[in-house]
């Protein structure tokens, strides 16, 4: 045993003295901030603001697109100036703007939203949200009172990029984005009625084109309802009842079964864990794969096996990398909750918080509190070591056999496919965790650990819990047997891997 920690000890060591395990380790909390705010940074200031031109012929519709879309900006610079608020230059710079300059009470947004609406940009160091949307005149050369047909022309060089716009509040040389033609009897419900004309070259983003087609949607609507004698208020008021739905657990406490958003994220997170769970098994084995190949090919192999026995020397390795990786499973599982605890007190910046903030301190603590109980943490303890002394064991195996990396990689195929199994069935197996699909994989060992951590927060039975646990630890014995005796045929042999044959009858002892 001396012997095994010693092998063991020396791993870890030549794994944590390698600047890529600490580069991992610190990677990992910055991939999570990066996840979790850059596609939001990128959705607001990554897109550049959208000029487009609007010809309504006959003048009906025009105005309401023009007044939702100004509102929807409007929204958009009090969301703006609410997070701006909750900072500490937000609080004294617009503590100072509703004092002019004296002390006074706490800023209060809604008497600046009422005192006006557009003085924004008077508030020191505040940078209104640029609009998403920004409607633009025609371009010079395009005749407003043109057929549709002469003016779709004439706007192709433009929607092209061909030719771009005159300087705009958003952009020095703005490109037109869109080109949206409301053409007369817009609504006729005869045969060939006309349809509004959407010109854009950008297929993706459909945001514009969605949001017009929903205002001048409902324009239609309003017009039709008031055609018949009906109120639109009194329609939009009824429709906009709805049906209120309780969510509960009957696995809950009497009293606490009311489902909240921590119990949607226990419902969701173990398919967060599996994933991690297989990038950590993954990562550790291949740590061993290249150690052991790369000592073999070096002939350090034998001078390890000179003071040691083959089964001390693989036992060693297997602990050690599994103690690397148990290092990055603790680095990583506190970088949880510490990204949760920095999120918190960002978003509330230290004040009651509202809106997006209180959403995001909100969805903070649940998380937070979501590792501190549930088992999940312990389930993904225990899954982590009996899976990497699965795969570790066959990954260990793998490189006994091999002398380079090349003949490594030609084993590793059938292995790969296994080990993508689990990512494929992750979608499925929260909407059903106790269906035959689930319960029938978790009994398949190898694919145990991803498929019942995934299933933990639906309480499986304790018959699948434990005897799929059983099974596991049996499956893991019996690899590390036929492992090792593999291992200590092969540690020292060179030239082509052996054939499968062979394989089976070195587990035979023969």
């Amino acid at each position: 045993m001396n012997y095994i920690w010693r092998v063991g000890w020396r791993e870890f060591a030549e794994n944590a003295r390698t600047k890529g395990f600490w580069i991992g380790i610190l990677l990992f909390p910055v991939l999570i901030v990066v996840g979790a705010t850059v596609p939001a940074l990128l959705a607001s200031k990554g897109v550049s603001t959208r000029h487009f031109v609007l010809m309504d012929q006959d003048g009906s519709f025009g105005g309401r697109i023009r007044d939702e879309l100004a509102s929807r900006q409007q929204g958009d610079l009090e969301e703006a100036l609410a997070t701006f608020a909750r900072s500490a230059e937000g609080k004294a710079s617009l503590g100072a703007f509703m004092t002019n300059g004296k002390s006074g009470p706490a800023p209060d947004l809604g008497r600046w939203r009422r005192a006006n609406e557009t003085n924004a940009p008077g508030i020191a160091g505040f940078r209104p949200p640029r609009p998403a949307w920004l409607e633009v005149p025609l371009p010079p050369g395009v005749d407003a009172a043109a057929d549709v047909a002469d003016m779709e022309v004439a706007l192709r060089p433009w929607l092209r990029g061909e030719r771009t716009l005159p300087p705009s509040a958003a952009s020095p040389r703005p490109k037109l984005f869109a080109a949206v033609v409301i053409p007369r009897g817009l609504g006729a419900t005869n045969e060939g009625a006309a349809t509004i004309r959407y010109w854009s070259d950008n297929l993706a983003d459909t945001g514009l084109r969605d949001a017009l087609q929903r205002i001048v949607t409902e324009e239609l609507r309003g017009r039709e309802y008031r055609a018949l004698g009906v109120d639109p208020a009194v329609i939009a008021r009824v429709e906009s009842r709805r049906a209120p739905v309780t969510s509960l657990n009957p696995r809950k406490a009497e009293g606490d079964e009311r489902v909240g958003t921590r119990d949607k994220l226990r419902q969701w997170a173990p398919s967060f864990f599996v994933y991690l769970l297989w990038v950590s098994i993954f990562t550790v084995s291949q740590m061993l794969l290249n150690s052991v190949i790369e000592e073999k090919s070096n002939r350090i192999i034998e001078v390890l096996l000179s003071s040691v026995t083959p089964h001390e020397l693989m036992l060693g390795k297997l602990l050690g990398v599994m103690m690397t990786g148990g290092v990055m499973m603790l680095a990583w599982v506190g970088s949880l909750f510490g990204v949760g605890a920095l999120v918190a007190m960002l978003a509330s910046g230290g004040m009651p918080a509202a809106g997006a903030g209180a959403s995001a301190a909100s969805v903070a603590a649940d998380v937070t509190g979501l590792l501190k109980s549930g088992g999940l943490l312990p389930a993904f303890g225990a899954y982590f070591v009996l899976g990497y002394i699965a795969y570790a064991s066959v990954f260990l195996t793998i490189g006994s056999l091999c002398n380079t990396l090349k003949d490594a990689q030609n084993l590793m195929g059938p292995v790969m496919v296994v080990l993508m199994v689990p990512l494929f069935l992750m979608p499925f197996i929260p909407r059903d965790p106790n269906g035959p699909i689930a319960t029938v994989a978790s009994w398949i060992p190898i694919y145990t650990p991803f498929v019942m951590m995934n299933r933990i927060a639906a309480s499986p039975p304790w018959l699948d819990v434990i005897g799929t646990g059983v099974l596991l630890v049996v499956f893991d014995v019996f690899l590390l047997w036929a492992g090792g005796r593999i291992f200590r045929l092969a540690i020292l042999r060179t030239g082509q891997p052996p054939r499968i044959h062979e394989l089976l009858r070195w587990v035979q002892g023969r």
